[in-house]
């Protein structure tokens, strides 16, 4: 009998440690298939994000705080007293969030980062699955301490967004007073109103930047996920599994028990349709659609206010979503050809130009351009010669989806010239006042191409004259 429990032991040992290798994937299997600059890669894109978002926050709370005493300066000048007990004592709040702002390890267990991040849950998940295995050596350390300080940060964003509202509202408590609001004081509140937008549009933004994974973090994820340990891993540990308590008896009856299913529930519905007569699909369907119809409306209207209404009590106040990218991101790059007619004294030319553009708004855009002008000889005799140069500024403002109104200023050199001395006489470069229209059009994700047509205020005055309207074909990108 002892003999049979010692084999019965034996056996259970040998089959619990194969049931677990079976569950534990080869580490150097999957290692050997990672990016090699996946921890790299990582840990400076979240640094990158963890130290923009520090920047900003410091910036718009100590902008708030100006624009907030510029306010209690004005209240105070046409009521004395009137602002003391709102605006008191606030400087010590600001100093105490300026202040968490540079201490790394602040302690903000008690605000939530304000929504749900999937790309921060798969990589905060992936990272802690693959921490379990010891040939990851050190890399693996450095994102993970860079992802906490990101998520502290992210917490402490929310912090200051609520302390900003608080303020806001708190100023419009002491406004409320007024019968008529003065003017002054009325553009003071509307700068605060402005400020907390943008603080708000400018963290999206970086949210925006998370949710975009770079190649090695994609197919880091990929590998990751083809395997059934990490899919364990991440029903038990993932940010979602912690939300709505996902684990194995999550299909237990008696958790369902009192909740509608699906079949009951078309039912129902099914029941309701025959009652109503012979048009209650219909009529049903009809209402569903306008129902879409207008959450559609709704959804479009928020959209164009950046997503939080809240932050917004401007009447007629314009968002501008190119305020919260960074200076690269709003950059633009084109490029472009025109043709020139032959005359007695030039040859065929074609002006090719490379330019780059700062988009101003989501409707305006101004830049400058260089181009080079070759000349291309007669269809009886092509020969290819250096025709001089030029020099562009332009701005564009959209006119109606596509089409843009365009206007600019140029100086063209229309010779040859063999050292930088000759380009140095004023006088021998040609100018050009243009407007007119363009249009573009979708060449991919992010290629635009672009047709313009424009008009040359100055072309009589060329010598000798040159053609007034100038149409030019390019891209955008």
């Amino acid at each position: 009998m002892n003999i049979n429990r010692y084999y019965l032991f034996i056996f259970f040992l040998v089959s619990s440690s194969l049931f677990s290798y079976s569950q534990t994937p080869d580490s150097s299997k999957i290692f050997s298939q990672l990016p090699k600059n996946y921890y790299s890669e990582v840990d400076k894109k979240i640094n990158d994000v963890n130290t923009r978002l520090a920047k900003k926050s410091a910036k718009y709370l100590v902008k708030f705080q100006r624009q907030e005493r510029n306010l209690q300066r004005k209240v105070e000048g046409l009521h004395t007293g009137n602002a003391k007990n709102i605006f008191e004592n606030a400087g010590k709040k600001y100093s105490e969030l300026l202040r968490q702002i540079k201490y790394r390890n602040a302690n903000l267990n008690d605000v939530t980062d304000g929504e749900y991040n999937p790309y921060l849950d798969s990589l905060c998940t992936s990272l802690s699955f693959l921490k379990q295995f010891n040939s990851t050596g050190g890399k693996i350390q450095e994102p993970l301490e860079s992802l906490n300080k990101l998520q502290n940060k992210l917490k402490q964003s929310e912090k200051i967004k609520e302390f900003i509202a608080e303020r806001k509202n708190q100023a419009k408590e002491l406004l409320s007073k007024y019968t008529k609001i003065p003017g002054r004081l009325k553009r003071e509140y509307d700068k605060l109103n402005r400020t907390a937008y943008y603080y708000s549009a400018q963290v999206r933004e970086y949210k925006e930047i998370l949710k975009d994974p770079k190649k090695a973090e994609q197919k880091t994820l990929n590998i990751l996920n083809r395997l059934p340990v990490f899919q364990g891993f991440m029903k038990e540990n993932g940010q979602l599994a912690s939300l709505f308590r996902i684990n194995e008896n999550a299909n237990a009856p008696g958790i369902l028990t009192g909740l509608q299913t699906r079949s009951s529930v078309q039912e129902i519905i099914q029941q309701r349709i025959t009652a109503g007569g012979p048009n209650a699909g219909q009529m049903i369907q009809q209402n569903i659609a306008q129902a879409k119809h207008e959450l559609d409306k709704l959804k479009e209207k928020i959209n164009q206010i950046g997503g939080e209404s809240s932050d917004v009590e401007i009447p007629g106040f314009k968002t501008n979503n190119e305020k919260t990218k960074s200076f690269l991101k709003r950059l633009e790059y084109s490029a472009n050809a025109q043709f020139a007619k032959t005359n007695s004294l030039l040859p065929s030319i074609a002006d090719i130009g490379f330019g780059v553009g700062y988009k101003l708004n989501g409707k305006s855009t101004t830049g400058i351009e260089i181009s080079y002008k070759v000349g291309m000889g007669s269809l009886r005799h092509i020969s290819l010669t250096s025709q001089g140069m030029g020099f562009r500024s332009y701005m564009d403002w959209k006119i109606k989806k596509q089409v843009y109104a365009s206007c600019g200023y140029e100086m063209n050199y229309n010779a040859a010239f063999k050292n930088i001395d000759q380009l140095k006489n004023y006088d021998a470069w040609q100018r050009a006042a243009l407007a007119g229209i363009s249009k573009r059009y979708k060449i991919s994700k992010k290629i635009k191409g672009e047709v313009k047509l424009l008009y040359d205020f100055l072309a009589n005055k060329h010598i000798p004259v040159s053609q007034a309207f100038l149409f030019r074909v390019g891209y955008k990108f």
